[in-house]
């Protein structure tokens, strides 16, 4: 199937489409990992991420929050859906929260079902992101991921974004957030 074989039409989250969109299937294989080490002495700190080949491939769900949807439902953030252009069957989604106060949009989602992957889904999802933020005024994309979601990392690196920074205890698990940006002008 070619990306241009699925006819798709991407539009505006609404509360009811909050249980679809978390019966998706969310799962990822890898057999790859970005390891965190840290070392410091003094005033001085290092941190360095290393790709990481897994002793064998990892399979993990993508952890879907339903708060997170709920959360991006004002028309100050932003929910989208894909669905098929001729079923209302949603394919994937995208959550981004809008942080005017320091001109940037973060996407916290951009999940297609594991069935429709690799057929440029989630690259349309992102140029309908890219152009809901600039709608908005804002001058800069940043997604959060996970460093054990490696499929995730290649697909930020591959659509421009530039690795930014980390947090080691960002998500409600204590998963370590990296996070990759890219200027919208």
């Amino acid at each position: 199937m070619t990306p241009s074989a699925i006819a798709v039409r991407i539009r505006d989250g609404i509360e009811s489409d909050i249980p679809a969109c978390l019966a998706l299937d969310h799962r990822f294989e890898t057999d790859y990992v970005w390891q965190m080490s840290l070392t410091g002495e003094g005033d001085s700190w290092q941190i360095t991420f290393n790709r990481q080949r897994l002793p064998r491939t990892l399979e993990t769900l993508y952890p879907a929050d339903e708060r997170r949807l709920r959360l991006s439902l004002p028309p100050e953030q932003c929910f989208l859906v894909m669905v098929r252009r001729d079923e209302p069957e949603i394919l994937g989604y995208l959550t981004m929260s809008s942080l005017a106060a320091y001109d940037l949009a973060r996407i916290h989602d951009l999940v297609i079902s594991h069935p429709y992957r690799r057929h440029g889904l989630g690259t349309r999802l992102l140029k309908v992101a890219r152009q809901w933020a600039r709608e908005h005024n804002l001058g800069r994309l940043v997604i959060e991921t996970r460093t054990q979601n490696y499929p995730s990392i290649v697909f930020c690196q591959q659509a421009g974004f530039q690795f930014s920074g980390y947090d080691d205890q960002y998500f409600p698990n204590q998963d370590i957030a990296i996070f990759f940006s890219q200027s919208l002008s």
